[in-house]
């Protein structure tokens, strides 16, 4: 259960505006009066831990305390976090060139750390490489990202002070990936990847979903807050588990883009991508609960990277859940008496 103190800092913090949309909304999918819908928000904050966004992409309107009490919410999540992930060596998964470098093997794509580089080094990396891709060490959802290609330098020269130009920001360069064909006809104008969530547990580690993530809208990153979409992955079969949805919760059996029939489409590499994470879930142990994106390529899978606050909705849905029995069974096998 939440603390007083936990809910009233939300409800401080929460826009109005916001709020008011999630009740409008809730409103109208469940015909419950909007008084009777506030008062319960507020009751979940305090007995699951859940934000109002919690309440209305789960459909918290539309369960029996005992399901809602088997869905990992938003504080829940914190505690799954602080339970298995110990913050000291949080830094290696923030830190793009810290986790290419510690993860290499994983990755399958060449990369070169900014921070030590020279004229020379540089040459040598983009030696018969004609689009590499420039990243932040710290950056979310894809922002500062670059795409960037040689032929629209007019020399390396020029190309190196571009990369190396502080306002860029950018703390490494990496090869570019070459997709599956099977990845490529969802959307073929970015990586899409798959986010798998893995939990550590001695010298085991357990994968809690699978979820593909696409690109759309014409943009060359797969995020969510990018116009991205997600669909859940069938671990036993690879295959999607329509239908997608995107950050605003509109569905789509269809992707919107190509035009791609979703629930049931074939995701290649599928186990191989989940034995890869389960495998690098143990490089760092004192970092047990992560979320990885992973690329698929014609030969299989690519880690692109982790992270150490994974999201908790991917696997949680209506449309995802028909028994309405959320992630929680799950966490409780390495979380003892967790609620």
């Amino acid at each position: 259960m939440a603390s007083i103190v936990y809910v009233c800092h939300v409800l401080r913090g929460a826009s109005l505006k916001k709020l008011s949309n999630v009740i409008d909304r809730a409103h109208e999918k469940s015909g419950k009066s909007k008084t009777a819908l506030f008062f319960d928000i507020v009751d979940c904050a305090v007995k699951y831990g859940a934000g109002y966004y919690d309440y209305l992409i789960f459909a918290f309107y539309d369960m029996t305390p005992t399901q809602r009490a088997t869905y990992v919410t938003r504080m829940k999540n914190k505690k799954i976090v602080r339970a298995l992930n110990n913050e000291s060596y949080a830094h290696i998964f923030d830190n793009k060139n810290q986790f290419d470098k510690r993860f290499r093997k994983y990755l399958h794509r060449d990369f070169l750390d900014l921070g030590e580089t020279t004229p020379e080094s540089f040459r040598t990396f983009m030696k018969d490489k004609q689009v590499v891709f420039g990243k932040p060490n710290c950056a979310e959802c894809g922002h500062g990202i670059e795409k960037l290609k040689t032929a629209d330098f007019s020399d390396l020269d020029a190309m190196f002070a571009y990369v190396m130009n502080p306002a860029k920001n950018f703390g490494v360069l990496e090869e570019m990936i070459v997709q599956h064909e099977d990845m490529a006809k969802l959307y073929p104008l970015a990586v899409n990847t798959i986010r798998i969530v893995t939990v550590a547990d001695g010298d085991k580690a357990y994968c809690a979903y699978a979820s593909c993530k696409m690109g759309n809208e014409g943009k060359f990153v797969d995020n969510m807050e990018n116009s991205g979409l997600a669909c859940p992955i069938d671990q036993k079969t690879g295959c999607l588990i329509g239908p997608a949805h995107t950050s605003k919760l509109i569905n789509f059996d269809e992707h919107p883009y190509t035009g791609v029939k979703l629930a049931g489409y074939h995701i290649p590499y599928v186990n191989e991508a989940i034995a890869l994470c389960e495998k690098a879930a143990l490089e760092v142990p004192q970092m047990r609960y992560i979320g990885w994106d992973v690329a698929i390529c014609q030969d299989g899978p690519a880690i692109i990277e982790g992270n150490n606050y994974p999201g908790y909705d991917f696997f949680q849905l209506p449309e995802h859940t028909p028994d309405k029995i959320g992630l929680i069974p799950f966490f409780q096998r390495f979380i003892p008496g967790l609620k």
